[in-house]
């Protein structure tokens, strides 16, 4: 059968450029970073030069990389972190679309004394600057606003963000997993802390990072020996640093194109489906290979097992929240109806993804949708 894997922003595979530089960690140049003989140095060194290329790519030239497990790591360090640090100011803006760990991060600062504001999105998912200014107070320690969206592929304008929560004095937080090399991003003039990790880009699951800007102080979330600049201790995952490290190369400006191009025939090819829509933007302010759609009067996990069963294989939201038949927090907040949010599918892109992949996914969905729908109880 056919196979075909359209959940990249569930996670890549990965590459074997990364698995060749990581395999030596594992059980020749196996030591422990921490350790001061020589194989511990030579697993000190692989480390740091990981640390510099992925400072490099990210021109974080005034930031530090604190190596963490993943993405909801680093997004709890980032939030619950600074706030421990920094209990003089009390107040927290995000937004409605953010990724679960930073809701929930959210949620568990507000039992312990904090205020949160979520801000609301418009139909397209992106975020009012006038409404952020007016809610930005001299209490207001961070604004935590998402990059890319997971679900729907917004990409939030964070050089506007940036100038208005600098100039209230507070710090910006962004979660950049999905856009990371995907998208620009300018560390260096607008994020204070920004979240990434390598199981998008082609890397290892299992690690990320928490880029902070220097001077920001942080209260650690884990003790111990006091690794990662004494606030993230932990044996350090050498072999997944390694990986993360050359995971950060792999995607070039081509692939982004070819992505592009294959998101937006995807698009066009579901247009002339009755009774359907893209959620989220089209075009530039749009992940490059992002697409989700709703189909009235056809469930989307029903969509998604018979797409699997034609060897296609997508998802009906983020891989996080997808074991669970609550609708999408995301779509909800773009103002779908909650019949509507379980019409809907994301699929996402690889660079490995073809012309042919694409027009054989268009004909499969448009075949399952048609024989969900003349079974539906609900279509007229």
């Amino acid at each position: 059968m056919k196979k075909i894997y359209l959940d990249y922003a569930a996670t890549t595979p990965v590459d074997k450029e990364v698995l060749k530089e990581m395999e030596p960690f594992f059980s020749k140049e196996y030591a422990n970073a921490a350790s001061l003989h020589k194989m511990g140095e030579i697993a000190k060194d692989a480390i740091e030069n990981s640390r510099e290329n992925i400072l490099k790519k990210a021109n974080g030239k005034d930031h530090k990389l604190i190596f963490t497990s993943g993405g909801t790591e680093s997004n709890n360090f980032a939030l619950k972190g600074l706030a421990f640090a920094n209990k003089e100011k009390k107040h927290i803006i995000t937004t409605k679309i953010e990724h679960d760990c930073v809701l929930n991060s959210s949620k568990f600062l507000e039992k312990n004394g904090y205020r949160v504001t979520y801000l609301p999105v418009d139909k397209e998912g992106f975020i009012n600057l006038e409404t952020l200014e007016k809610e930005i107070t001299k209490d207001t320690l961070l604004v935590s606003i998402i990059h890319g969206n997971n679900e729907i592929g917004t990409i939030q304008d964070l050089k506007e963000i940036s100038k208005i929560v600098h100039e209230k004095k507070s710090l910006l937080h962004t979660d950049a997993c999905q856009s990371f090399i995907k998208a620009p991003i300018d560390l260096k003039e607008e994020i204070d802390l920004m979240t990434i990790n390598a199981h998008k880009i082609y890397g290892p699951k299992g690690v990320g990072g928490l880029l902070v800007k220097e001077g920001i102080r942080l209260e650690p979330l884990l003790h111990g020996g006091g690794h990662e600049f004494g606030i993230r201790s932990g044996t350090s995952n050498v072999p997944g640093i390694v990986g993360f490290g050359k995971s950060v190369d792999l995607i070039k400006e081509e692939d982004i194109l070819h992505m592009e191009k294959l998101r937006d025939q995807l698009i066009k090819g579901l247009s002339d489906i009755e009774e359907s829509w893209v959620n989220g933007p089209l075009g530039k302010k749009r992940l490059c290979n992002n697409i989700n759609v709703t189909f009235r009067y056809a469930e989307g996990e029903s969509i998604l097992l018979l797409l699997d069963y034609k060897g296609i294989e997508v998802s009906t939201g983020s891989a996080c929240s997808s074991n669970t038949l609550e609708p999408s927090h995301v779509l909800r907040a773009i103002g779908l109806r909650q019949e509507d949010t379980h019409g809907s599918i994301r699929l996402s892109l690889g660079k490995e993804t073809t012309k042919e992949d694409i027009s054989y996914t268009i004909d499969s969905i448009k075949e399952v949708v048609e024989q969900l729908r003349k079974m539906s109880p609900l279509k007229k």
